[in-house]
């Protein structure tokens, strides 16, 4: 029987449905949620990324301010709109679009970001609230899958889970979270041998490495959920996954398409940190 599909598409307009009712609730209070996004360069799938995350800020009501800079800004000039962002009472969360030009160190600039608008998750400070269970921003796709395994109802207790890719923008962070709902977690990388011995024994497979067809049907337990990360391009040119989706969806339960499944859940995961932070700022007047 073939898998169920986990719709990121769906679940991602009923979140941001509730993102927009509560932004409303907000300006009820005064308070208008805003994000400020810093885009350095003219990197073309970047400017895709920058885009599509306004155009969501316009949709649930949250003020977007977007800063386009030339590449040949400076790391010293760039530190200085994020300090001036910092001190706005009317930015309540601040992205700055990675990847950043050579010439800039982009640790320093997410440093930068006070940790009370780090929007993205990716401030040392948000890394070490994941790790030891404290309040604070999780980075937005693990963030996003994790939501998805709520929306299924999956129980992940004593379930063993394999994490394909250690970033810090995902993998890491994406085996904190599931360890947090302690399920047992094996994070498989580059070096790890024999892959296909690891994911069989999984009940949940997180695919985050940005290869085609990394994962394939005879890799997969019957019945395991199929978390699809990647983001490549097929002989045609048409975006696919890390998963193999036509051969792994008539094993696994559950599994998310590419486009259409996990994509989507990030910048609503965004638009909700945003959201959490403004309403943080309300609280405090």
């Amino acid at each position: 029987m073939a898998a169920q599909l986990i719709d990121g598409n769906a679940l991602s307009a009923l979140m941001r449905q509730q993102v927009s009712d509560e932004v409303k609730a907000l300006q009820a209070r005064g308070v208008q949620a805003g994000l400020a996004v810093i885009l350095v360069g003219d990197n073309p799938a970047s400017q895709v990324y920058v885009r599509n995350k306004v155009k969501a800020c316009e949709q649930t009501g949250i003020h977007s301010l977007l800063e386009k800079h030339d590449a040949s800004m400076s790391e010293a000039a760039l530190l200085a709109r994020v300090d001036a962002l910092n001190r706005d009472p009317h930015i309540h969360g601040i992205l700055v679009q990675l990847p950043l030009p050579a010439h800039i160190n982009a640790q320093r600039v997410i440093e930068a970001i006070a940790p009370e608008k780090d929007v993205d998750g990716f401030h040392v400070a948000s890394a070490g609230a994941l790790m030891t269970g404290l309040p604070g921003f999780w980075p937005c796709t693990p963030h996003g899958c994790m939501k998805m395994l709520e929306h299924i109802q999956y129980p992940l207790r004593g379930k063993h889970a394999v994490v394909i890719g250690r970033s810090n923008i995902v993998g890491k962070p994406m085996a904190m979270m599931l360890l947090a709902e302690s399920a047992t977690v094996t994070v498989c990388h580059s070096a790890t041998p024999n892959l296909k011995h690891h994911t069989l024994q999984a009940d949940v497979i997180v695919a985050a490495v940005g290869k085609r067809n990394l994962v394939t049907a005879d890799m997969v337990k019957p019945g395991a959920v199929v978390l699809d990360v990647g983001m490549n391009r097929d002989d045609h040119g048409k975006l696919c996954g890390d998963v193999d989706f036509e051969g792994v969806r008539q094993v696994a339960g559950h599994i998310t398409p590419v486009p259409g499944g996990v994509g989507p859940m990030t910048i609503t995961m965004l638009l909700a940190n945003t959201l959490i932070s403004a309403r943080r700022f309300a609280d405090a007047l």
